[in-house]
């Protein structure tokens, strides 16, 4: 008997079928929950056609909230940086961080590299040696082999800009790569870049097939795969803020500047010893860089894991961002791999990733990779902040306390009544349903406490 909870041709059937299917076979209100699913389909088609076509067997949207952090300075002109994220006080923490340094010289960035990274592994059964002497003679068939895809991106000023054969059988028998860096300009050129990758793993079969020290076997040379590589420690950037110890003004408790900045200092050097600190810590950076990653359509995906990759890459997990004080002035920067772009893919398609970034002030890829990291950097700055003067759960709760009501159904009442009672107290999610509950119970009294 056929389990009612499979189905074959599901991609085939309308969203209204897929959804259709999915309320009768997977819920306990059917009818509920395909009102609730049509009912964040987008008013305009158009726009709900869009949507639909970056992804298969879509039913609906998933909507997530998209701020705005104010006051960001960077390299001297003001940014309103746009947000997608759903955590508590992320929003909150960066406006803050951009408020404090704006008045301090705000954030300043450097490109330090832009190129991506890609590679044809391949297996080489032949003779090593008339391999590695015959590269050279290689190298250029490749190239000239990939013109026609890489003419547009050279007149744009990019292509590829070193191709490099890489000997791998100490690891892996008979394993080899080519290691391919790119200049992508604008664009992350994902697809640029692996079109041409699988146009040199065809010249290299071809070359090896057809050249005359070779044996023309099809055995001498396998490959393995083409692809681009999500690790690019050729494209980072570096964003950075400093001022004198003196201009950090005053801080909670009656903290010194110079006590903040020998805290601040030893909070980041923990996060460079320690990597379950270090974890943590650069989890607090991508908290900024991923939301806006996000709302301007680039792959938050492959910029975590290029960064997590970049804080391993000397054989420890550490922390990306540095802090030093040194005669009296407090440096606080990150570096940081990034591959994003601003034509092309979703920056392209997505509506409100193309109001980011016209809100921006439509940044090239370079000055996008600025934002970011700055943003980042402003993330990290205000966690390591409240870490080392009221603690993270202060403001994070009061954040929090929002979410906590909205989860406990509520009304605008209660929401002020709770908001006034938790202002100088600790918030759990127990306090306020414990809070909502007397409230409800007693109104009256609970408005007089």
């Amino acid at each position: 008997m056929k389990d009612q909870k499979t189905i074959s041709g599901f991609s085939k059937l309308s969203k209204r079928g897929k959804i259709k299917w999915i309320a009768k076979n997977f819920f306990t209100d059917p009818e509920a929950v395909k009102n609730e699913l049509v009912s964040y389909w987008h008013n305009n088609e158009d726009q709900q056609k869009i949507l639909d076509g970056f992804s298969e067997n879509t039913i609906s949207n998933y909507p997530m909230p998209y701020g705005v952090a104010p006051n960001f300075v960077i390299n001297n002109k003001p940014f309103c940086v746009p947000m997608v994220i759903e955590e508590s006080s992320v929003v909150a923490a960066a406006s803050s961080a951009a408020k404090f340094w704006m008045s301090r010289g705000g954030f300043k960035t450097k490109i330090l590299n832009t190129k991506k990274v890609g590679q044809v592994h391949f297996k080489w059964n032949g003779d090593k040696e008339k391999l590695i002497a015959l590269f050279p003679e290689i190298k250029p068939k490749l190239v000239q082999a990939a013109k026609s895809l890489t003419k547009n991106m050279e007149e744009r000023g990019g292509g590829i800009d070193e191709i490099e054969l890489i000997d791998f059988t100490d690891k892996e028998p008979n394993y080899y790569q080519l290691k391919v860096l790119f200049e992508t300009c604008d664009s992350m050129g994902a697809n640029f870049i692996n079109s041409i990758l699988e146009q040199f793993a065809l010249t290299l079969k071809n070359y090896c097939l057809k050249h005359p020290s070779f044996s023309g076997s099809e055995k001498e040379v396998q490959i393995i795969m083409s692809i681009l590589s999500n690790y690019t420690p050729e494209c980072v950037v570096r964003a950075m803020v400093e001022c004198p110890v003196d201009d950090l003004g005053k801080f909670p408790n009656g903290m010194t500047s110079e006590e903040f900045a020998q805290k601040f200092e030893t909070a980041i050097n923990i996060a460079h010893i320690d990597p379950y600190r270090a974890t943590t810590h650069n989890k607090g950076i991508f908290n900024g860089i991923d939301s806006v990653v996000i709302a301007t359509g680039n792959d938050f995906r492959a910029i975590e894991a290029c960064g997590h990759t970049y804080a391993a890459k000397d054989g420890s997990y550490k922390s990306l961002s540095h802090c030093k004080v040194e005669d009296d002035v407090f440096k606080f920067w990150l570096d940081i791999p990034l591959a994003i772009g601003t034509v092309g893919g979703l920056t392209s398609l997505h509506p409100i990733a193309k109001r980011s970034l016209e809100l921006l002030g439509s940044p090239n890829a370079e000055e996008l990779m600025g934002i970011i990291a700055a943003t980042g950097l402003a993330q990290n700055f205000a966690a390591v902040r409240s870490l080392i003067t009221v603690g993270i759960q202060q403001g994070h709760m009061k954040m929090h306390l929002l979410n906590i009501l909205n989860h406990l159904q509520a009304t605008e009442l209660e929401i002020k009544s709770a908001v006034d009672f938790f202002n100088n107290k600790v918030i759990s999610f127990s306090s306020v349903r414990d809070f909502i509950k007397k409230k409800r119970a007693n109104p009256t009294k609970m408005a007089t406490e």
